[in-house]
């Protein structure tokens, strides 16, 4: 049941992976690399996508709000390829220039969640649904989290007896 939550876990930044900025498709206009890394993101090609996203970020000046989304992306990505350390400081960084972004505390609360740290997801879950009450994806990592934390009390139980 665990492995198949952590798996669950682990397609959900793909969802989360769209660009941010008013939860456009598209982020910034100009930036193709920026385009082309939160498609490939959304389509599950995390290491392509990261390189593209660093390229976009690298080689053109962003405004801060693409800026914001495209180091949400990053975050997303990098919880696909289960380095939620990284995934956090592209969070943190994101929400130092745009904390009205639902996804980047949806993304953050995967990448706590992957690192057993509930509380946190729960507390970012929490900010992501008072941005954007009906986000499935907030929903569904929510459940999760209660799957996980439940399981994780029963297995603790079960040992102490």
């Amino acid at each position: 049941m665990v492995r198949l939550l952590l798996f669950s876990l682990l397609l959900l930044p793909m969802e989360w992976a769209w660009a941010q900025a008013d939860n456009r498709t598209i982020i910034g206009s100009g930036n193709e690399y920026l385009v082309a890394g939160a498609n490939a993101i959304r389509a599950g090609d995390f290491d392509n996508g990261i390189r593209l996203t660093r390229r976009g970020l690298d080689e053109f000046l962003p405004s801060p709000k693409d800026r914001a989304a495209a180091l949400c992306n990053l975050c997303a990505a990098f919880n696909g390829v289960r380095e939620p350390q990284k995934a956090l400081e592209y969070c943190n960084e994101s929400l130092a220039l745009n904390t009205r972004n639902w996804r980047t505390y949806s993304n953050r609360a995967a990448a706590y969640t992957i690192l057993g740290m509930y509380s946190e997801a729960v507390f970012d879950l929490d900010s992501a649904a008072t941005l954007n009450p009906d986000a499935k994806a907030v929903l569904k990592l929510r459940e999760i989290i209660n799957e996980l934390s439940l399981d994780a009390r029963v297995i603790m139980e079960d040992h102490q007896q």
